[in-house]
């Protein structure tokens, strides 16, 4: 695509970063209220069943996810026109999600600006380590790296790490503003959560709100992970890298039913979104049907995004994702190559 495409790429995306201030109130009152009213009932059912406490508590991660996707839209700046409003709804929801607002603002406007690029990674983004950073890696280091891609690790203990120790603390050489809203966020969490322990007692909070923590947060993980995992996904060095080509090569378009469009926010469009952020959640899916170009954009759905699980390394050469079993055997031939010339040289 040549440059001048490109530009005419962003600017028809761009013509839809127009937030709706009535389709913003909307999408707060459709979304905090059935979550707040599902959190009331999973309590009232724990009477009845804790089966039907625990159902509740599915549907109402759903909400949460959603109710992130605001607070994602508020970061960008794309939720209201407004700053202020951007900044306080941007806020109330990090409190519901338990993310700090400045803080996650700031990575993920990195994450964007740096997004597939193989010389600035490391902030905002999931860790990547190309074939060759593997093969030359120690042992810690492959072992550290192994961990951290281990679906186990990553969904499974990955949101109580978030959500309860990196979303909880300052990065070093935060800015007095970033500071004091993680303070003010951390206060707000630990008030609401002490008054609802105080007032339905610690066992009947455990039982309803971590399993709302954990099922949002590995979905959200997912999400995130699944949209820039897939197989051909574009990465290159900076003097390679184009902004345009990792919004639309390096972003995928997560095809889900409906429902699943609607619960998370319609950022399954990630192609979209990445090419222009300031475009908010609900113009994502009319500026993907209206940009012909878009529809060119890597597809995946439910089924085949579970292929991404095996997709742990970058393959520079194929630009490609590989798994660790297919990086072992090309490591093995190799090191057998080498040994067989060794051996040459010294007949």
């Amino acid at each position: 695509m040549s440059k001048q495409k490109q530009t005419n790429l962003k600017k028809r995306v761009a013509a839809f970063a127009n937030p709706d201030k009535k389709a913003s109130i909307l999408q707060l009152i459709n979304t905090i209220l059935p979550f707040l009213l599902i959190w009331f009932l999973a309590y009232q059912s724990l009477a009845v069943s804790i089966w039907l406490t625990l159902a509740l508590a599915v549907v109402a991660s759903g909400f949460v996810v959603r109710i992130f996707i605001i607070f994602h839209d508020c970061t960008h700046g794309s939720f209201f026109k407004n700053p202020k409003a951007n900044r306080i709804v941007g806020t109330i929801t990090g409190i519901l999600t338990l993310f700090a607002f400045e803080k996650w603002k700031r990575s993920h406007a990195i994450h964007h600006a740096t997004s597939s690029n193989l010389d600035k990674r490391g902030t905002g983004d999931v860790w990547v380590m190309t074939v060759e950073e593997y093969a030359t890696a120690t042992f810690w280091g492959r072992l550290a790296y192994r961990l951290y891609r281990n679906p186990i690790v990553m969904f499974g203990l990955g949101p109580f790490y978030l959500f309860l120790l990196s979303n909880r603390f300052n990065r070093k050489g935060a800015k007095r503003k970033e500071r004091i809203n993680t303070y003010v966020i951390n206060a707000s969490v630990a008030a609401i959560y002490g008054l609802l322990i105080w007032v339905i007692g610690w066992q009947a909070f455990l039982i309803i709100q971590m399993p709302i923590i954990f099922i949002a947060g590995s979905l959200g993980i997912w999400l995130f992970y699944v949209q820039h995992q897939f197989e051909d996904s574009y990465f290159e060095n900076e003097d390679e890298w184009d902004f345009v080509k990792a919004a639309v090569d390096g972003s995928s378009y997560y095809k889900l039913p409906k429902i699943m469009q609607w619960m998370t926010g319609s950022i399954g469009f990630h192609h979209v979104h990445h090419l222009s952020p300031r475009v908010p959640n609900y113009h994502l899916e009319k500026a993907h049907e209206s940009t012909p170009p878009l529809k060119n954009a890597t597809t995946i759905t439910l089924a085949s995004s579970l292929k991404s699980i095996r997709f742990r390394l970058y393959d520079e050469a194929d630009k490609s994702f590989v798994s660790f079993r297919d990086v072992k055997e090309r490591l093995r031939k190799m090191k057998h190559v080498s040994t067989n010339h060794s051996r040459l040289q010294e007949n």
